[in-house]
């Protein structure tokens, strides 16, 4: 009876053991939430311009990121190079360089910063600087789609950003200026250290 009594109580401690172990997310140190460390490992960014006539999406690849959460707080930085994003127009890639002053500010700079409790939603509501063509833009409270997919996190979601925010000239094509809003959609990969 004692036997059984021991090894009952220790599959019991085992399983919650692994249980904790598989969900870094939540891991915690009494009531205060544990610092965690984060790698972007894979990402795809996509920003969407349209005028009357087209529709135009430039993707990047490129992008490199790391995270930090510590009491409370997570604070994020990614960084793309302007140039990484590609439409499959040469042509037309080169003059979103020039029209966003891609040459004088090579990166596009993004520092997301959002409560740590939310590591374990659905959705995380993040606040974000943007510093891209020599110009930072503020966004509050950006909704992101969080899926866990086995030790990494997916996040997902659109930063809903516009010429004006970067004070970039439109520009035009066929004599039609492309519209204002260019919302930039983010898919990325994250990997707790």
């Amino acid at each position: 009876m004692k036997t059984k009594l021991s090894g009952t109580f220790l599959i019991a401690v085992l399983a919650v053991f692994l249980f904790t172990a598989a969900l870094p997310a939540v891991a915690q140190t009494g009531n205060k939430p544990a610092e965690l460390q984060w790698v972007l490992v894979q990402s795809t960014l996509t920003y969407h311009v349209s005028s009357p006539v087209h529709q135009v999406y430039g993707t990047s690849r490129a992008a490199k990121g790391k995270g930090y959460c510590s009491g409370g707080w997570c604070n994020f930085l990614i960084a793309a190079p302007v140039k990484s994003f590609t439409t499959g127009d040469t042509n037309r890639d080169l003059h979103m360089l020039e029209a966003t002053r891609g040459a004088d500010f090579p990166m596009v700079v993004v520092q997301a910063h959002f409560r740590q409790s939310q590591l374990n939603s659905a959705t995380i509501d993040v606040d974000l600087e943007v510093q891209f063509g020599g110009q930072k833009a503020h966004y509050a409270q950006v909704p992101f789609e969080r899926t866990q997919k086995g030790s990494a996190v997916e996040i997902k979601g659109t930063v809903p950003a516009t010429c004006s925010d970067f004070k970039i000239s439109r520009p035009s094509f066929l004599g039609m200026t492309i519209a204002n809003a260019i919302p930039v959609h983010v898919d990325m990969t994250w990997r707790s250290m």
